[in-house]
């Protein structure tokens, strides 16, 4: 791997690298975290001890994620990169004509209209049954204990319980949404930073999961409480959509970045939109990382490649051109030749056609994994099944309603998806997981922090500390409070319209381990969350 910096960024958090040889896991809520490292010490490897770590902050940041959302992950044993897609598609009963019918000129945020089948379960059964060592019923108790006996909210966690909690008060009135306020608002209260939260249906819920190898959720016990309430409420979800679903094994794709390949999840995820980034700046000589110069080429391969992503990526047989033709050198070298030292409106190219929770775990025989989970836009559609405590994600709201787009609603379709797991290697062997959750930053997040690593020699808590930027559309940009104002006002010059975030702002959070090769672990874990690593 490269060699870093050893100092930390000069706008770094009081957070350190962590260094470890027999285990490691980083992510954005320390109880999860701690939960993996437990499954390693019991002699759990790394995928068992991401699933423990998935599994266990559905409990403890139910504000990003849940039972009821998607998946994936991408699974380094043996000296071989494996990827997974547990992204669940559309309702067979749904279609553009149906949504419209029910009044809604585009998809919906809340509610059982934008309700995708989950995948979240079926990812952890289908991990732990090619590669996990421990019965899920083990790798599953740390969560279950922490749903069943309660635990104390972190600040940055009750900060958006509390945001998920005033947007749905006011957006969600109906009686499809009354559960969710049982669930998450008790007594009508939103829990505060240092209140005891529990929710025993979660636990059974879990329990069941863990005990049917997630049979019941697809087939069983809570798809006939899943499907009795989408029935109950006019949602186009049913048991036969559960009971058809299986996750996909999928071929991870990459580009080479200077010497490093670099790995995402194929579409339907916006991995691509990183690689595509990557691939059009890797043509350019980059010099210093603070210069406006590495900024501007920045976001603008960075809107180039959004551009592209928002227009063409969707399921695979339904986009009209391929993954090939828009990471080929030929396409990259056509986009960056559009990059000027003026800031562009970007407009989607025409090659030749022929909110989450990241975390990643490493153990000491090798083994690495770089695991995204989500319900989307935070507690997600604010449909909550009940006496389960299994919120459903609303990912379906992605979809175009436009019958001539390629990301048209249609049923069985799974949708343009956010959220990407990242995985670095160089000449075959592993330098490690890392992923930037947040909704369309991740990619931004994915280019900068590769960036930081590989131009700019960073160790992996100064790549996520560094201040970070993402295109909003147009020529607007927002930056960090932290981003070095000089900067700021030198891509003013070049057309660039800045915003300043404001107190709040997401810009993503981040993790990353790398090994080197003396086979030492590395760890950072994001400033923006309460998270921590865990390493022994």
């Amino acid at each position: 791997m490269t060699q870093f910096d050893a100092h930390e960024y000069p706008y770094a958090s009081r957070r350190t690298t962590t260094f470890a040889n027999n285990g490691m896991v980083a992510t954005s809520q320390p109880l999860a975290a701690q939960a993996g490292l437990d499954i390693l010490k019991k002699g759990g490897n790394a995928i068992d001890a991401a699933i423990a770590t998935a599994a266990c902050l559905t409990v403890v940041e139910p504000t990003s994620n849940g039972i009821g959302g998607d998946a994936f992950a991408l699974v380094w044993v043996k000296d071989e990169l494996f990827g997974l897609n547990a992204s669940g598609p559309a309702p067979q009963s749904i279609s553009i004509d149906a949504v419209k019918a029910k009044g809604h000129e585009e998809m919906p945020t809340y509610g059982w209209t934008p309700v995708t089948v989950p995948g979240a379960p079926a990812a952890w059964a289908a991990l732990s049954k090619r590669f996990g060592r421990l019965p899920l019923t083990e790798v599953l108790q740390p969560a279950i204990d922490y749903a069943e006996k309660g635990f104390p909210l972190s600040p940055t966690l009750a900060h958006y319980w509390k945001v998920g909690y005033n947007k749905f008060k006011k957006l969600c009135t109906g009686p499809e949404f009354a559960h969710w306020f049982t669930t998450f608002a008790p007594d009508g209260r939103v829990p505060q930073a240092g209140d005891i939260w529990k929710s025993p249906a979660h636990a059974q819920t879990l329990r069941l999961i863990a005990e049917t190898n997630a049979e019941s959720f697809y087939r069983g016990e809570l798809a006939d409480k899943i499907d009795a309430f989408s029935r109950e409420c006019g949602g186009f979800l049913t048991k036969e959509d559960l009971a058809a679903y299986q996750p996909e094994w999928v071929k991870p794709i990459s580009v080479n970045y200077r010497g490093y390949d670099v790995w995402e999840i194929p579409p339907n995820g916006q991995g691509m939109v990183a690689l595509m980034a990557l691939n059009i700046m890797k043509g350019f000589e980059v010099g210093a990382k603070d210069t406006t110069d590495t900024y501007h080429k920045q976001i603008e391969s960075m809107k180039l490649a959004f551009t592209d992503g928002m227009h063409y990526i969707t399921e695979p047989k339904d986009m009209s051109v391929t993954v090939e033709e828009l990471l080929s050198e030929e396409y990259a070298a056509a986009r960056r030749a559009l990059i000027g030292d003026e800031a562009l409106t970007p407009e989607p190219g025409q090659p030749r056609s022929s909110g989450t929770v990241y975390l990643c775990t490493a153990d000491g025989e090798g083994n690495m994994v770089s695991f995204i989970q989500s319900n989307y836009m935070g507690f997600g559609s604010g449909v909550v099944i009940p006496d389960t405590g299994i919120g459903m994600q609303n990912r379906g709201h992605n979809f175009s309603l436009d019958p001539k787009h390629d990301n048209r609603l249609e049923p069985g379709k799974r949708t343009y998806h956010t959220i990407i797991p990242g995985f670095l290697t160089k000449d075959g062997k592993a330098v490690g997981p890392f992923g930037v959750m947040g909704g369309f930053m991740q990619p931004q997040g994915h280019m900068q922090v590769v960036m930081n690593t590989v131009d700019f020699h960073l160790n992996p808590q100064a790549s996520l500390d560094a201040p970070r930027w993402q295109w909003l559309e147009g020529k607007t940009v927002e930056l960090e409070r932290h981003f070095p104002e000089h900067l700021a006002l030198a891509l003013e010059r070049k057309g660039h319209t800045i915003k300043w975030a404001q107190p709040g702002n997401y810009f993503g959070r981040g993790q990353i381990i790398w090994r080197n090769e003396q086979g030492v672990l590395i760890g950072g874990t994001d400033m923006r969350t309460d998270g921590c690593i865990a390493a022994w």
